[in-house]
């Protein structure tokens, strides 16, 4: 299952695209992530690791790990070792500097690399993270079996996802805002002419609650749940294997 929506609609791969697109975007995408969602996505994040909780995962894989923000956050787990992975190096540089300032090189590490071909033998992690990822996927049910051949049985992965509002007015004040605002605010502080306008366009192809859920159930993960946030601007997704 591959997504059709690219970032710069050219004939390069929409993985090659998608780190083209987070390098350009790299030096601003934390200011802009904060002003995009008004800070409500640390809420959201806060959210997504303490569903983790419960298993105190030692060993954890953040994928699609961007500037390492939800890795620092699974810090609060006490894990022995996080490992953070991203196609964007440009994202990885900046987060590794911010890793550096807060003197935690030695409890995460950042790695070039993607769900779809990662490096790990078969049952390695404990507990999979990922943020406002799997929707950049190119393949997403191979970047999801990935994951799931990576985790040990009984180990949880968690999913943070852009989702589509369903009830008015808040559907008709999201859409309004992702189309619109966020494409001309990402224009202004990024440089970048598509990167936020992509941005809203794989949020309206992503198969998100229950198809979402339904594709972690074909795939072979059990105990499938999901959780709306924010009147369902996000969704939470845990799995276990």
């Amino acid at each position: 299952m591959t997504a059709g929506v690219t970032p710069y609609n050219q004939s390069t791969t929409k993985k090659t695209q998608v780190a083209r697109m987070f390098d350009n975007i790299a030096h601003r995408y934390d200011l802009l992530n904060q002003i995009l969602s008004l800070g409500i996505h640390k809420i959201w994040r806060k959210k997504a690791v303490n569903m983790l909780k419960s298993s105190s995962p030692r060993l954890i894989l953040d994928i699609a790990t961007g500037t390492g923000d939800f890795a620092i956050e699974a810090l609060r787990l006490q894990p022995d070792k996080i490992i953070g992975v991203d196609i964007s190096e440009g994202m990885l540089e900046h987060g590794r500097v911010k890793l550096k300032k807060r003197h935690l090189e030695d409890k995460i590490s950042l790695c070039t690399g993607d769900s779809e071909s990662l490096s790990y033998p078969d049952n390695t992690f404990d507990a999979i993270t990922v943020g406002f990822g799997v929707r950049n996927f190119e393949n997403l049910e191979k970047g999801l079996s990935g994951m799931l051949r990576v985790l040990k049985p009984g180990g949880k992965a968690v999913i943070l996802e852009f989702s589509k509002p369903r009830g008015f007015p808040i559907k008709q004040i999201y859409f309004l805002y992702f189309r619109y605002i966020t494409p001309l605010i990402g224009r202004i502080f990024s440089k970048d002419q598509r990167a936020y306008s992509y941005l809203n366009e794989s949020v309206e192809a992503f198969p998100d609650g229950k198809d979402f859920v339904l594709i972690l159930e074909r795939l072979g993960y059990k105990e499938c749940s999901f959780r709306p946030m924010s009147f369902g601007i996000a969704t939470i997704y845990q799995a276990i294997k």
